[in-house]
């Protein structure tokens, strides 16, 4: 998973709100605004089907939690929009980047390829004026494997 870790990171940058961030660390954020984090959450194998050559063809899905420190006070209402519309817009170009097959190839079938971006939400907030967020991000990918 790493490849696809790295890959994955390399694309998120490109996201002009990221990209302006100081950091997107993997597994680990800075308590300060304005990190992220990349988690992976696992592989999951979705199908499997084998020919009459024994040659197997695998649907998976690979799935990560990104994490956005952010600065939020306790009753900013502006802040908190702000950052609202941060994850609402993330997961918008995480869809349209699909769509137009702009995002990595993780698997043997590019066309195939589907990235989301989902449920994004607070996930906790302090006193201090920082808050922390989480989308879900998850990529379904095909590989084939022959028999030698």
């Amino acid at each position: 998973m790493t490849d696809a870790l790295e890959k994955l990171r390399q694309w998120l940058q490109t996201y002009p709100r990221i990209a302006a961030m100081r950091s997107l660390k993997v597994d680990y954020f800075e308590p300060d605004p304005d990190n992220g984090s990349l988690a992976p959450t696992g592989l999951v194998e979705i199908s499997r089907t084998e020919d009459i050559l024994g040659n197997v063809t695998v649907e998976n899905q690979y799935n990560f939690a990104l994490y956005f420190v952010l600065a939020k006070a306790p009753g900013d209402d502006v802040g908190a929009t702000a950052n609202a519309k941060l994850l609402l817009d993330l997961q918008n170009w995480v869809q349209e980047q699909s769509i137009r097959h702009l995002v990595p190839v993780f698997g043997d079938d590019p066309r195939r390829e589907t990235v989301k971006a989902q449920n994004g939400a607070i996930w906790e907030a302090d006193g201090d004026g920082i808050a922390r967020y989480m989308v879900q991000l998850s990529i379904n990918f095909i590989k084939h494997y022959e028999v030698m």
